[in-house]
């Protein structure tokens, strides 16, 4: 059952669930839903209580998560517009050519192609092209890094996710948004701290930050940059 608390201002939509066990729990996913399970003797008025006090708490996890969501505005692909990559912006050029190519050329993103409706579709696969290259090139400096741990993810794969930056795997799988090739290196390391912390850690307990904060000392400052550079 769905349910709903004021808190301030905000409202906190949560999804309420009753089983046999002792305690109540509070759960934030990481796409941002509150799951409650609650003893089944609990009255309604008491989970929504119990809600009131960790309000911030549920906040700041909120906001934790909110952080790895992709918010870049949709592009056009037409001449002259801004386009992101490795945390620069260039402008997309438009070049009328027989051959097709995409490369960067000073503060400009050329295509190349007869037919400017292919424009974005180039762009994106050249986007994915490198995504590949480069976030798997930074990627494994941080995983021989992270072998002092004694851990090793079973591999990392680019996946497109609307709502994620990056994710880890029970069975120890790193999957990034190939979205993250537009954001800058101390963003992408970030993300890529993040879920190799989760290897070790596997939930966003005090131990999780502290392992974080040792392995990337200003981790906040880019997790703050790739909030606001891909809004």
């Amino acid at each position: 059952m769905t349910e709903a608390i004021q808190f301030g201002s905000k409202q906190i939509d949560f999804c309420l669930e009753f089983s046999n066990r002792k305690s109540l729990g509070i759960t934030v996913t990481p796409d941002l839903n509150v799951l409650v399970k609650a003893p089944v003797d609990t009255s309604l008025e008491k989970v929504k209580e119990k809600l009131r006090k960790k309000a911030p708490w549920i906040i700041r996890q909120q906001s934790f998560f909110l952080s790895f969501h992709p918010k870049t505005p949709a592009r056009k692909f037409i001449g002259g517009e801004t386009h992101l990559y490795l945390g620069r912006q260039y402008r997309l050029k438009i070049l009328p050519s027989k051959t097709e190519s995409v490369k960067l050329k000073g503060q400009f993103i050329e295509v190349a192609t007869i037919d400017k409706a292919r424009a974005k579709q180039l762009v994106n696969e050249w986007y994915l092209q490198n995504a590949k290259i480069k976030l798997q090139s930074i990627a494994q400096q941080l995983i021989d890094k992270f072998k002092k741990h004694k851990v090793e993810p079973s591999s990392i794969i680019l996946r497109a996710m609307p709502t994620r930056w990056g994710s880890c795997t029970p069975k120890g799988k790193i999957i990034l948004n190939p979205e993250l090739i537009k954001a800058p290196k101390g963003c992408i390391e970030y993300v890529i701290i993040h879920e190799l912390c989760h290897l070790i850690h596997h939930d966003h307990t005090q131990k999780f930050i502290d392992l974080q904060t040792k392995e990337m000392s200003d981790w906040e400052k880019w997790k703050m940059k790739l909030e606001k550079l891909l809004a």
